[in-house]
């Protein structure tokens, strides 16, 4: 049996078509326990409504507390975590309790958002779409769990004792169980063709509030405590390089935009394959706005590095 651990904090708008999505499954051995995490809407009303079994945590407590509670609930040997704004596909649950039955040194297995993610507005579907490029890349031997769409047996979660309850904001609890289970020599797959669809429309505000503070800061934080920063995902040496001179570029711009320009250029060809990516799914057009954005994202990735420096140093 899978059991399907669903938080959820006010996201009635979006859990239906996550529940909904569930029920399409090919694979029929499987429970759904939706965990509320002091929701004020109609969300645990929703869930029940389709027949998911419903934890309350007694208030707003995090989703690494939620996860957890789900967990103590479930009956199932695999647990596949899915968030509230996620879709899975048809073929999903199959395709994950295959690769447990395939493989049995497996303990875990992610996959990532598709190619057509859901919100139409520009800056849902780039960062989406970067997501996806991301872990579409990521090397298949993963440095990192991820709960998006993450599935993991319940005997090697129960047995690194499940998520840092410490992280009572949706942050990097996912990150932090993978990085004790990659220490302690345990078995983490990508699978890219494991994609799900995700929901989630974004704003620029809470798009840097989840990349700086809830994300990248904690992450540094993270990687510095492990003595283990990893040439994989979004931190692989080319992501470093990029930061490095987008900042070079920032410095040389009041005195030489001539060498500030080429710093960019460098920059931008590091990551070329990721705006022929955009252009491919969206276009050019796309592409080129996507440009500055990811100039940006450098920026401030960097800033969060030192940040993570700082707060790591006083710890």
């Amino acid at each position: 049996m899978i059991s399907v651990v669903i938080p959820v904090h006010n996201a009635a708008a979006c859990l239906g078509r996550c529940l909904g999505a569930l029920k399409t499954s090919t694979y029929q051995d499987f429970e759904c326990v939706v965990v509320d995490d002091g929701s004020t809407d109609d969300s645990a009303a929703l869930a029940a409504a389709s027949g998911a079994r419903v934890i309350p945590t007694g208030g707003q407590r995090g989703p690494a507390y939620a996860r957890n509670r789900g967990v103590e609930a479930c009956n199932g040997e695999i647990i596949l975590f899915v968030d509230a704004d996620v879709m899975v596909q048809p073929g999903t649950l199959t395709q994950a309790a295959k690769a447990f039955e395939e493989n049995p040194a497996l303990d875990a297995l992610i996959g990532s958002y598709d190619e057509d993610p859901a919100e139409p507005n520009f800056l849902s579907q780039y960062k989406n779409l970067m997501h996806c490029f991301v872990h579409q890349r990521g090397k298949r031997r993963a440095s990192t769990f991820w709960t998006g769409c993450g599935a993991i047996r319940r005997c090697v979660f129960e047995k690194f004792g499940g998520f840092d309850e410490a992280y009572v904001r949706p942050s990097i609890e996912d990150i932090e169980l993978g990085a004790r289970l990659v220490r302690a020599g345990r078995t983490i797959e990508l699978e890219p063709t494991l994609m799900v669809k995700h929901l989630k429309r974004w704003t620029l505000s809470g798009l840097l509030t989840s990349d700086i503070r809830d994300r990248a800061i904690p992450w540094t934080v993270l990687m510095l405590r492990e003595r283990n920063i990893p040439n994989d995902l979004n931190v692989q040496s080319s992501q470093r390089i990029s930061v490095a001179l987008t900042y070079l570029a920032l410095m040389l711009a009041p005195f030489c935009w001539p060498a500030a320009a080429v710093s960019l250029l460098i920059a931008i060809a590091l990551n070329h394959r990721f705006y022929r990516f955009l252009a491919r799914k969206r276009g050019w057009w796309f592409a080129i706005r996507g440009v500055p954005l990811h100039l940006v994202y450098f920026l401030y990735s960097g800033a969060s590095f030192v940040v993570g420096c700082v707060k790591a140093l006083k710890a």
